[in-house]
């Protein structure tokens, strides 16, 4: 199985150039295939390809975009571009986007993530039917190949989109000050430019494309955001961004310096979202996301609806069913009426656009308090994964106990919760757990530790 959570990803001599050529001919197929909003009779799909700054990334985009062509697809070449950017532009009647990039992982790895063409990301279910596809590649016959067109305002428009979105001339009013880390990523190409169309002072970090991610890691955790957390602090600013590779997750620096964990990111932006209006609707999430997002939803008499983990999932819920607003724990927020992708540059306007109003502190001080604990337990192979699963869910249903499970299994209690899930890529089940109080989080992990080992 090449399709994991959300798209196929590996290594070099894993997603090989051979590799790469069977799967984009495979998902041009699956896309040409498929009813979307960008049917048209008598016109080949659309596809738009974009790329983050990876060495391969160059390698790898020129093969996707060939491979596209060779099946009849029309190509759209967005260049070096943010996911939120290239998944923002399907709306523009394609019939999907491929976006050659690894996110968050080290700079020796890569990945195709697939988008369809209602802005839904292609789910390990869903990629298996591409798989298929794989075995039997019909091409185009050579008169009836796809056009590749270059196409290099993409940016531009998502930028453009961002500032009708937020309130322009109360952050122009302003003027906050605000430290951007871009991490060397997709970021470079795009934030500088909207934040200062937005009217805020800006000082960068790591603000040149660089597929070596020199400045810091891609993943913009408390350890690898330091510098951005000294400059906040040496610099006065009002508030400090960190994005990961390709900018669909997004971190906030208050101006105190404090590092704003992902799924308060998302406690924040229901926060916003639902000040702002009066129909307020559902919040999706995972069932790994912070219990402080239920608080807040229910706050505002929104209702939570969980999901597996993984954009794919977070995606086919909203469509299925209308939300307000869905997000993840890791800083993934979904905004969709703007379009259904993690969005880290309209989150982080929204967040400059609250700021006007009191700082990120004060904002901080709505989302409740929780502490979380994580440890993973070694997993020979599948059976065993499954084997734990099992005795967790079992110890659930015996107990009477609240659980879900969706993605493994989460047991909610009145101030905390636990969930035991298998790694989708590695052999560990993971257990996460969070209470009001440490002590309670790691007597859960250790409980539940116990529970799926027992024999």
């Amino acid at each position: 199985m090449y399709f994991g959570t959300n798209g196929v990803r590996g290594k070099f001599d894993q997603l090989t150039p051979e590799l790469t050529l069977k799967l984009a001919q495979a998902i041009g197929i699956y896309l040409k295939n498929s009813k979307s909003s960008s049917d048209k009779v008598g016109e080949k799909p659309k596809i738009i390809v974009a790329r983050d700054c990876r060495m391969t990334g160059e390698l790898l985009q020129s093969i996707v975009m060939g491979a596209l062509a060779s099946v009849g697809c029309d190509v759209l070449d967005i260049g070096i571009a943010s996911s939120p950017t290239a998944e923002f532009m399907i709306k523009t009647g394609a019939a999907g986007c491929i976006i050659v990039s690894a996110s968050h992982n080290p700079p020796e790895w890569n990945a195709l993530k697939v988008v369809d063409g209602f802005g839904v990301a292609i789910s390990h279910e869903r990629g298996g039917k591409i798989e298929k596809l794989m075995e039997k590649i019909s091409l185009a016959k050579w008169d009836d190949i796809g056009k590749i067109t270059k196409y290099d305002r993409a940016t531009l428009e998502h930028i453009e989109a961002i500032g009708n979105a937020v309130n322009r001339e109360a952050i122009a009013a302003k003027r906050p000050k605000i430290v951007l880390d871009c991490g060397n990523g997709t970021a470079c190409v795009i934030a500088p430019k909207l934040f200062k169309e937005l009217g805020c002072e800006i000082l960068t970090l790591n603000s040149h494309p660089d597929g070596k991610f020199p400045g810091r890691a891609s993943e913009p955790s408390e350890g690898n955001v330091k510098d951005l957390v000294a400059l906040v602090q040496s610099s006065g600013a009002n508030a400090g961004v960190a994005w990961d590779g390709d900018g669909d997750r997004v971190i906030f620096v208050d101006e105190k310096g404090g590092y704003v964990i992902g799924d308060k990111v998302f406690a924040l932006s229901i926060i916003w979202k639902f000040n702002s209006v009066l129909a307020r609707g559902d919040v999706v999430t995972t069932v790994a996301t912070s219990k402080a997002v239920e608080d807040v939803a229910k706050s505002y008499g929104g209702k939570i609806r969980y999901t597996a983990i993984g954009a794919p999932y977070l995606c086919e819920e909203m469509i299925k069913k209308p939300a307000a607003i869905g997000g993840e724990e890791v800083g993934g927020v979904i905004f969709p009426e703007f379009s259904l992708a993690k969005d880290g540059f309209l989150t982080a306007a929204k967040m400059v656009e609250a700021i006007c109003q009191k700082p990120l502190s004060n904002w901080l001080e709505l989302v409740p308090k929780y502490y979380n604990i994580k440890t993973k337990i070694d997993a020979k192979n599948e059976k065993t994964k499954k084997q734990m699963i099992a005795r967790v869910l079992k110890y659930a249903k015996s107990k009477k106990l609240d659980y879900i499970d969706i993605d493994g299994v989460r047991i909610n209690m009145k101030e905390s919760w636990v969930i035991v899930r298998p790694s989708g890529t590695e052999p560990y089940v993971r257990i996460f757990a969070e209470a009001k109080g440490e002590e309670e989080a790691k007597r859960l992990v250790k409980e539940y530790e116990g529970v799926a080992k027992q024999k």
